[in-house]
């Protein structure tokens, strides 16, 4: 079946899109692999001691490849990369890609949870203000995003172990899950998606309890911004002409709302979540050293502060590779929404 010439122009776009998304990566890669080498501090003597003998010093050296040049350590990198081989880490002892499939299901998990909990909270509260704007409930809704806002991610983290953990003593104050049943069959890495594949509603309440407070957290900030930006973008859609007509034509409100109004309004919150996920899907770095999660964000610190160059070279290309793909999501999302914007591009 031949394709419209839309359908044509949306094909030639994504094809630009995952052409120019392989150079950026590339690109990124060599960035990153200069600014690890010139990191200051000796990683080999940061893993052996201070009092290392020069001959530990130079066989570590020679293990790891760290005595060659550098455009030669970064074609073997680029090499080993594109066969998923980000060489080992020097802290560790094992393969940086066998780490990173440890510790980026539990930071995926907690992205997830994080962004349903903005969505569930954030959107119909945007809503609400919009459809209320000038009343309680908006002045309520704005108030409540401004202290979303200005509250830092630390000290809401903090606040919510002091009220839910020592005090209330409902939820545990850190960690990913309590003891795992020896039966208990890991099929995702996702530990709550994994208690609904096992039927087991105790491993379940478990990792729900455990991933509460550092996913309300995470997702403070996020709640708000999504609030804010729905007040706006819906705001300013009502007031359009075509809004406008569809209520002269005595529409329910409830339908000029979520069939004519609602969706063009979503263009800026689909952008404003779809960067956020991808920082996300970054680490969050304070939140899991907080909440003692084991994500790649605890895995990035512990790599940072020992100096362990493969590990960080890891990490940066999932957090690189992870903004970039879900700005491409981001973009074909565009193009469903309004059409319009694929055929213009």
């Amino acid at each position: 079946m031949p394709l419209t010439r839309d359908s044509a122009r949306m094909v030639q776009y994504l094809t630009r899109r995952l052409i120019g998304l392989v150079f950026v990566l590339l690109g990124m890669t060599v960035v990153m692999f200069v600014i690890v080498r010139l990191i200051p501090g000796d990683p080999v003597r940061a893993v052996l001691g201070y009092d290392a003998t020069t001959e530990m010093v130079e066989a570590f050296r020679a293990e790891y490849g760290l005595d060659r040049p550098v455009h030669v350590q970064y074609l073997s990198f680029l090499s080993g990369l594109l066969h998923g081989d980000m060489g080992v880490s020097i802290t560790s002892g094992v393969p940086v890609v066998q780490d990173l499939a440890t510790y980026l299901p539990a930071t995926v998990e907690l992205a997830i949870a994080s962004v349903v909990i903005s969505l569930v909270l954030g959107f119909p509260l945007g809503v609400l203000a919009a459809v209320n704007r000038g009343r309680v409930v908006d002045r309520l809704a704005t108030t409540t995003s401004l202290v979303f806002i200005a509250t830092p991610v630390f000290w809401f983290g903090l606040l919510l172990q002091l009220v839910f953990y020592r005090v209330l003593g409902w939820l545990p104050y850190g960690g990913r899950i309590g003891d795992l049943p020896p039966e208990f069959v890991s099929h995702t890495g996702l530990l709550v998606i994994d208690a609904l594949i096992n039927r087991d509603l105790r491993v379940l309440w478990d990792a729900l309890s455990h991933l509460l407070l550092p996913a309300f957290s995470l997702s403070a900030l996020l709640i708000a911004s999504v609030a804010r930006t729905t007040r706006m973008s819906l705001g300013q859609s009502l007031s359009e002409l075509y809004v406008q007509t569809a209520r002269s034509k005595g529409l329910a409100r409830r339908v000029v709302i979520f069939k004519h109004a609602l969706r063009n309004a979503l263009v800026p919150i689909v952008t404003l979540v779809g960067l956020r996920i991808g920082e996300l899907l970054g680490g969050a770095v304070i939140t899991e050293t907080i909440f003692q999660w084991p994500g790649i964000g605890s895995y990035a610190v512990r790599a940072i502060s020992h100096l362990d160059t493969s590990a960080i070279l890891g990490f940066s290309i999932v957090a690189v590779t992870a903004y970039a793909v879900i700005n491409l999501v981001v973009d074909i999302a565009y193009m469903f929404l309004d059409p319009r914007i694929g055929t213009r591009s």
